[in-house]
């Protein structure tokens, strides 16, 4: 408790207090006392005069009795003063007999005094008391002079000298008792007041640790409110305040938590910087949206988050300049756009800050590519049908085919070119189907031997005739059940064998083989050729739509087996890749999942 402050404080105020007021009762006390030590000296002094005056007034004779002068003037201890007797010229007709050198010094100084100052003629007939200081004794001089009258004539005058003492021990005893008293006073109100003052500092302390507990954040802690008087308002006042902060900050803490799901929600990248570009805000998005990029410096922060050098300078030149920024950033497997806007004061004056929106718009690009070279692909797999039939129709309808079979001839190109037509509108559906997830089928647990056994057989006939050497390879002995669609997997397989069939040249081999892996619990399927390959720069657009490799040797085919092989599986949820030597062959892989293995899918 001793350790406050306003405990100490009030406790020294009452000490200094005290203490001044016994000095100034005591200075006080002390000048009254020598008023009224003087006063009363002076009052003895003058009464014994008029007394001895009245005296010898009344009584003339006894100036001259010895016994009666001696026992006024000689002895000074009857009298307590040096009494003198002058006659009315000035001169000593008695005086105190043997006094001591101190009081012979003190007596002369006195009668010098008197005669020359007041035994005057102007002051004959008065009384006078004159104090005077000497620097040869410590005590003030009082000296009274009584005319003594005879027959109404002044004759003689009676002087009585003494030493008014200041230091009067009546005085100085009053006063000690006042200062232990004091002391005592002192000492007696230490505990009074100290219990009180504590009682006004432990409501003070009590609402610091609140007002602290505030600071840390936790609003349910509260003040008594029973106090009286001042102590108790604070409490409510505090309390109250309390309570309202604690409403603030839940509403801005539901907001900020609304903002932050929106945050988190949007799909676009958002980074809130202050004027020192360091990033504030960050939402979930950031976390990701740049996994594409390749980091260039993992130690630092910034470009850990933002993998960019000129986006980090565009936030400075924001803020710098108050101008938005807005640019694209591609590379070989991303793309992204950034759009910086400068961040205002409340005054919307200063720039505090900058907010950067970055959004990946790479599959919007792939997109848009797709589309241009959908359109530039289906115009063109459509003209070439269409311009053979128009140049097919119009000699028959202008009659210029005049032979029979040549006629039969044309109309046999014209519906295999109407097939062909029919066929590639068929693909192009199913594809649209599979990609819109349109096209629905069901999975379930199939036998992967039997069917690719049958393929076997349905195959062998074909591949005998365009002198290929086929067959179907079981490298982990018998398959396990497979999850999947049997019809969809087969039309997978006739897909890859057609592809194969198409590039593989006579005397080559195309295989089948199937293995199971225990690691990954799936079934590994591969079409193997010895074909022509496929070129690096053509193997990462294998699977788009219309993609032909080696479109000069004019192979035919609508370029979309691989795309809708590719989409079949990924409806199934399995994947397919591609491996290729340009000049040796090619190998296509996909998987299926073994029935009872975790994560299946339905």
């Amino acid at each position: 408790m001793f350790k406050s402050v306003l405990l100490r404080k009030t406790i020294i105020l009452l000490l200094v207090a005290l203490l001044a007021s016994a000095l100034f009762t005591t200075f006080a006390f002390t000048l009254a006392g020598k008023s009224a030590t003087y006063s009363t000296q002076s009052e003895q002094a003058f009464s014994q005069a008029r007394s001895i005056a009245n005296f010898f007034g009344n009584n003339p004779g006894f100036i001259n009795d010895e016994n009666i002068t001696d026992a006024l003037f000689s002895d000074t201890s009857i009298t307590g003063r040096g009494i003198f007797l002058f006659d009315k010229e000035g001169n000593i007709i008695y005086s105190p007999s043997n006094p001591s050198k101190t009081d012979a010094r003190f007596f002369d100084m006195s009668i010098d005094y008197v005669k020359d100052n007041m035994l005057t003629d102007e002051q004959n007939a008065n009384r006078y008391k004159i104090i005077t200081d000497d620097k040869n004794f410590l005590d003030r001089i009082l000296i009274v002079v009584e005319p003594v009258n005879v027959n109404d004539s002044i004759q003689y005058y009676v002087v009585s000298v003494s030493s008014v003492t200041e230091n009067n021990q009546t005085v100085n005893n009053f006063v000690n008792v006042l200062l232990i008293s004091t002391l005592f006073v002192a000492f007696a109100m230490l505990i009074p007041v100290y219990l009180v003052t504590r009682r006004i500092v432990e409501p003070i302390n009590t609402i610091s640790n609140i007002t602290r507990e505030y600071a840390a954040g936790d609003f349910t802690v509260r003040a008594n409110e029973n106090y009286k008087g001042e102590v108790g308002e604070i409490a409510k006042s505090f309390n109250y305040l309390a309570d309202q902060l604690s409403k603030s900050i839940s509403d801005l803490t539901i907001e900020r938590n609304r903002l932050k799901e929106v945050f988190d929600v949007v799909t676009d990248g958002i980074v809130v910087v202050d004027t020192n570009c360091k990033p504030i805000i960050v939402n979930k998005t950031m976390d990701t949206l740049f996994d594409k990029v390749q980091k260039k410096n993992l130690f630092t922060e910034k470009l850990q988050l933002i993998p960019f050098d000129e986006v980090w300078d565009a936030f400075q030149e924001c803020m710098q300049t108050s101008e938005s920024y807005d640019n694209t950033m591609e590379g070989p497997n991303y793309a992204y756009h950034i759009a910086i806007f400068p961040k205002y004061d409340m005054d919307n004056v200063t720039v505090i800050g900058a907010t950067g929106f970055f959004r990946d718009i790479s599959e919007e690009l792939k997109l848009e590519r797709t589309r241009k070279d959908y359109v530039a692909n289906i115009s063109h797999e459509l003209r070439t049908p269409l311009q053979t039939l128009r140049g097919l129709v119009e000699p028959l309808s202008d009659g210029m085919v005049k032979k029979e079979e040549d006629r039969m001839r044309y109309y046999g190109i014209i519906l295999h070119e109407t097939m062909r037509l029919s066929r590639l509108i068929d693909d192009m559906l199913e594809l649209s189907k599979l990609q819109s997830r349109t096209l629905a089928f069901k999975t379930f647990p199939f036998d992967l031997n039997q069917l690719l056994m049958e393929v076997e057989t349905k195959f062998m006939p074909v591949m005998r005739d365009a002198g290929l050497n086929f067959k179907v390879s079981f490298n982990t002995g018998e398959l396990p059940t497979v999850m999947g669609n049997p019809d969809r997997v087969e039309q997978i397989l006739v897909i890859l064998m057609d592809n194969a069939k198409k590039y593989t040249p006579s005397g080559g081999s195309i295989t089948i083989a199937a293995e199971y892996h225990e690691d990954t619990d799936k079934v590994f399927v591969s079409v193997i050729d010895t074909g022509q390959g496929i070129h690096e720069y053509d193997i990462n657009h294998i699977f788009d739509r219309f993609f032909k490799a080696d479109r000069a040797r004019g192979k035919k085919g609508t370029g979309l087996g691989l795309a809708i092989a590719k989409e079949l599986l990924t409806y199934m949820g399995e994947d397919i890749t591609v491996d290729s030597t340009y000049g040796e062959g090619t190998t296509f892989t996909f998987t299926l999942k073994r029935v009872g293995a975790q994560n299946s899918w339905f």
